[in-house]
């Protein structure tokens, strides 16, 4: 097996594995093994505890799933204690790491694939964890989509307050837990493919830990924001109605940071339907229990409230659902037992985090910004601005869910050590957005002229989106290419530079430029999304050209120093536990 085939972690061929595994073998129990040959050993492989700690030897196995054992902890051979290093009775089939088994894993004839082969099997890999991921997404959207429809029909100015509180609810917590959460996009996927596969479930017990602190503020917030709304001069019955949505809404809140958690615990084990098939549940009881709470019969109708209700009953029984499938319907493999240890290393979570939520809060602001500066135009720019707005956000969620796809593919290709399948991977995403944004600018540019219908029956509004579109369409190109660069700088632990990214492409570069084009050059609401578009050039352009000078070795090695923290601490532990016994 050459060198570079050891670095990258590559599959090789059976009799590869079986003469690896057969050299680690210990000698039969009952010979005794001299003195001499002991000592070339240890000449040879350098000090026992090094044999079993050091992440040089760890690499995937090429033998099928089906016979593979659950990984056993790393252990630390003191003098004290007897040697329980592989004997010729161990199995031979052992894995030095869990991972996600694709059959690109295992070729026939144990030759590494040509670069054109391995971009076709990436892009087919990438398809198939999409799917399900967009799936999920859709499904959550459908959820907010039926709070919206069912207090739309009961007046304006409830609709009004509705959307006020929801937009609140954006600024000052989902945007926020979601930028958060996104550092588990770092942490899960390479960890599960390690040889510390239970890390995933520590470090989500982390996550845990650092998100529900962030709640605290989040709830001061949400409980007094009929005041806050006031201050900024709003309507005060929209206030009012709007702080009550608020409230009830955050019945769900703590759910909805367990779910985005949650999620990517299963994502990053490669368990993509598990989200889709709990979402796929109770979504229909999510539509049932908006139509009873705020149009149902009388004893259970609530009006105004019963929509923030449902949706919060919605976010815990998903929440319900993920814990009860994650104890009995998935194996234990990724889960770490509770201890005090989910307090430490919180620090880089929130690095992290905090880079994140640049990432993702200056992008859902920016939109926040957006929509209000059309407001100033007029009702009929307001309207086609909505459905611009719903338009691009629907046709969002596919490039979204690859970029998550993105990134938990390269996240296990990292935790594998398979550093030149993961650039390749990368590259293959960005293909497959170009796609993906071709479809979606076609299909509007063919229906640019009815597409309004679907959404206003006002001539004026339909003219003016018809308008628009074109640009819309250019603009779903760069859309589509941003959403899986920042799934790539995620999966390298990298959110602070598209935080940096998102916050020059919005706030220097697109806003500025479209408020100066809509207010001063007279060009009404496309000004606003040239503006946009600008953003999103300059935006992918900086995204492409990180991931193809990314330098994936170095990518590698950063996977391993984040988990060596975690093995030197499970290590000392062994060592004390061995030493006290």
């Amino acid at each position: 097996m050459s060198h570079f085939s050891q670095l990258s972690g590559t599959p090789s061929s059976l009799p590869q594995d079986y003469a690896i595994l057969s050299r680690f073998a210990a000698p039969r129990q009952d010979e005794e093994p001299e003195a001499s040959s002991t000592r070339s050993d240890q000449e040879e492989y350098g000090e026992e505890d090094e044999l079993f700690t050091s992440p040089k030897p760890s690499r995937r196995t090429s033998f099928p799933s089906s016979y593979i054992v659950p990984p056993q902890p790393s252990v630390y051979i003191i003098p004290t204690v007897p040697d329980v290093r592989p004997t010729e009775n161990t199995p031979l089939l052992a894995p030095f790491m869990p991972r996600i088994q694709e059959d690109v894993d295992f070729p026939y004839d144990g030759q590494e694939p040509s670069t054109s082969q391995m971009y076709w099997e990436e892009l087919c890999i990438l398809s198939k964890y999409t799917l399900p991921v967009f799936g999920t997404h859709v499904l959550e959207h459908s959820m907010i989509m039926s709070s919206v429809v069912s207090i739309g029909h009961i007046s304006t100015v409830a609709l009004a307050a509705a959307t006020i509180g929801f937009m609140t609810a954006n600024v000052t917590g989902l945007s926020i837990i979601q930028g958060l959460v996104s550092s588990l996009d770092t942490m899960l996927p390479g960890a599960w493919t390690s040889d510390q596969p239970q890390l995933v479930g520590l470090w989500t017990q982390r996550m845990m830990v650092v998100t529900s602190a962030t709640l605290i503020p989040m709830f001061a917030i949400w409980f007094n924001a009929e005041s806050i709304l006031l201050f900024v001069r709003q309507e005060p019955e929209v206030a009012r109605l709007a702080g009550i949505y608020l409230k009830w809404a955050s019945l769900g809140l703590p759910a909805y940071a367990f779910n985005c958690i949650s999620r990517r615990y299963f994502q990053s084990q490669g368990l993509f339907d598990v989200p889709t098939r709990i979402a796929v549940c109770v979504a229909p009881v999510n539509i049932l229990l908006n139509y009873l709470l705020v149009w149902g019969p009388e004893p259970i109708r609530l009006g105004f409230i019963g929509a923030p209700i449902a949706t919060s009953v919605s976010y815990n029984l998903v929440s319900i659902a993920s814990v009860v499938y994650g104890i009995f319907f998935v194996e234990k493999t990724a889960w770490h037992p509770l201890s005090r240890r989910c307090f430490t290393s919180l620090g880089l979570l929130v690095q992290l985090g905090l880079g994140g939520v640049g990432q993702v809060a200056s992008e859902w602001w920016s939109w926040e910004l957006i929509g209000l500066a059309a407001s100033l135009l007029g009702p009929v720019a307001l309207a086609t601005q909505s459905v611009l707005l719903a338009t691009s956000s629907s046709t969002f969620q596919a490039p979204f869910a690859l970029g998550v796809a993105t990134s938990v593919r390269i996240g296990n290709l990292l935790g594998e050590k398979n550093a030149r399948r993961a650039g390749v991977s990368a590259n293959a995403a960005i293909l497959l957005s170009a796609a993906l944004a071709a479809f979606f600018s076609v299909l509007l540019l063919i229906f640019r002229k009815s597409w309004g219908y679907l959404f206003n029956n006002d001539v004026e509004v339909v003219a003016l989106v018809a308008s628009i579109l074109p640009l819309v369409a250019l603009f779903q190109v760069f859309d589509s290419t941003c959403a899986i660069c920042s799934g790539i700088l995620r999966a390298r632990g990298k959110q602070f530079t598209g935080a940096l990214i998102n916050l020059s492409a919005y706030y220097i570069i697109g806003i500025p430029l479209g408020l100066w084009l809509t207010f001063k050059h007279g060009m009404q609401l496309s000004g606003l999304w040239y503006g946009l578009t600008a953003a999103l050039v300059y935006g992918s352009a900086f995204g492409i050209w990180l991931s193809l000078t990314t330098n994936w070795n170095r990518e590698v090695e950063k996977v391993v120093e984040r988990l060596a923290v975690d093995k030197k601490f499970r290590g000392g532990q062994a060592d004390h536990e061995c030493l006290t016994n």
